[in-house]
């Protein structure tokens, strides 16, 4: 293995090498000959170099980790896919989706392996959050929040020219705290929710120099999660750390539990367990290691295992570029000083595309003053009165046990005679993964009892009409237990 850079991150790096048999530091290059001399030296490695190109061309170098600054990373990941080495890249992967797409080519074009290198994948208590959450732990999944806190108080030592070097690219627009490290938690975001379908940043500045104190908020694609990070700086805090001086804690909200990661970079909540769940009776703690470290231990055994085919890499240079546009998007929100479809990025007029979005979207609002159409152009759902009993007795081939599951409910179903329809009743019973209904029934203690006209109901069995602009409309009444409605609605599809 050879290191590209050999600054202070790659102590972290050095860490999944240090008595592991099935891969060792040979090389180290760095701009700084006495540097790279230094680490030769530290971690028992054969050659140094300050020239990548003479580092790339030693046949003893198998793969690389590239840990340069990030708008560096392009000619050097190029050279080294080129020259055949397997690449590990330290987040984030490149500064633009141009670039990125420019990486992913030459990697496509070649046999190698290209991972990113993002800790947070491959850091054991966000690893058993995950698996806790996979296993319905906490039910469906509902949302996260991250809480971020900086300090210049704590820590490690880092050089000045490693902030100058930060600072540097910071200058350029690329946030230190929202797209550096930020990059963290886009990674869990994505990871945990799936691919973001929109965000929305408030980015301030300390100083002018720093980009916090920040909010950033997005929705999951095609789902109702969301998540939250906050991004503060505590100026006179200092922050129990082995590595930066900073931390973070995580939260996942479920249908029926809670998850706190309780660790991150830093020791603030040292003394409480890693991972927490609370299953709406109890809490339950986790012990797993939890120093930081342990991140980058688990993503070099990926890299190590990816190259002898063993395993995927934990964060490919394609879900790379998806946490990098995540990250990007963040970024235009703040400067644009609006919500931004993760999609309008890649359009040829991302204003066109977010206004139609909105204007498309904004029907789905609850809240806010509604002003009445002046006229209400096919308005009438009368004419579908007469199909309302066919498409209620066939609701049972349309139940989706997988939506509701455990789920046992009586629905008592009145529809109100219209368009020469007479009133009729009907029973849901549902329960043991399944749904049927009595028509003429009406149950004598219902869950939930749902009483609408018929033309009303076949509208909305139809998908003419939204169950919610009927409801907002004063087409629907209810009694008993309206959460049984959202369920239903979900179990059938509306």
């Amino acid at each position: 293995m050879a290191f590209i850079g050999a600054g202070r991150i790659a102590d972290l790096h050095a860490l999944g090498y240090a008595g592991n048999p099935d891969a060792r530091i040979y090389a180290v290059c760095d701009v700084l000959p006495e540097r790279a001399e230094a680490r030769r030296k530290e971690w028992g490695a054969e050659k140094a170099f300050t020239d990548v190109r003479e580092a790339l061309a030693d046949a003893n170098v198998h793969a690389v980790e590239v840990l340069t600054p990030y708008d560096t990373h392009e000619p050097i990941v190029t050279a080294a896919i080129r020259a055949g080495k397997h690449v590990a890249c330290q987040k984030p992967l490149t500064t633009s989706l141009a670039s990125a797409d420019r990486l992913l080519a030459e990697a496509k074009s070649s046999n190698v392996v290209f991972k990113i290198t993002e800790v947070y994948v491959t850091y054991p208590p966000l690893v058993l959050a995950k698996q806790l959450i996979d296993e319905g732990a906490i039910g469906e999944l509902a949302g996260m929040r991250i809480k971020y806190v900086a300090s210049p108080k704590g820590g490690w030592q880092v050089s000045e020219s490693t902030y100058q070097q930060q600072f540097r690219i910071a200058a350029q627009g690329f946030g230190y705290e929202t797209f550096d490290h930020g990059h963290h938690e886009w990674a869990v975001g994505w990871w945990f929710l799936g691919e973001p379908e929109r965000v929305c940043a408030w980015v301030d500045s300390l100083n002018g120099i720093l980009d916090t104190p920040s909010v950033v908020m997005w929705k999951s694609r095609n789902s109702k999660r969301y998540g939250v990070v906050d991004f503060l700086h505590a100026a006179d805090l200092h922050i129990p750390s082995n590595y930066y001086s900073n931390d973070e804690w995580f939260e996942f909200t479920g249908s029926r539990g809670i998850i706190l990661v309780n660790r991150g970079t830093g020791e603030i909540q040292k003394e409480r367990a890693p991972v927490s769940v609370f299953d709406g009776e109890r809490w339950t703690h986790h012990e797993v290691p939890a120093d930081w470290g342990e991140g980058f231990k688990g993503s070099t055994r990926n890299f190590i295992e990816a190259i002898h085919g063993q395993s995927r890499p934990s964060l490919s240079g394609e879900e790379g570029r998806e946490v990098l546009r995540f990250g990007l998007a963040v970024m235009e929100s703040a400067r644009k000083r609006r919500e931004v479809y993760i999609d309008e990025l890649e359009r040829p007029f991302p204003w066109l595309y977010n206004v139609r979005r909105r204007m498309r979207e904004r029907e789905d609002v609850i809240v806010g003053p509604r002003r009445k159409p002046w006229f209400q152009f096919g308005a009438s759902t009368a004419k579908y009165a007469p199909q309302a009993r066919t498409l209620t007795e066939s609701l049972p081939q349309r139940f989706d046990p997988s939506a509701v599951a455990g789920w046992s409910c009586t629905v008592s179903l009145i529809l109100t005679g219209e368009g020469g329809v007479p009133d009729q009743s009907f029973g849901v019973y549902v329960g043991d993964g399944r749904m049927d209904v009595r028509t003429g029934d009406r149950p004598a203690s219902p869950d939930l009892t749902l009483r609408m006209p018929a033309g009303t109901w076949a509208a909305i069995v139809l998908g003419k009409k939204r169950l919610e602009t009927a409801f907002f409309q004063g087409k629907i009444k209810f009694e008993g237990k309206g959460e049984e409605g959202l369920k239903l609605k979900s179990a059938i599809g509306l």
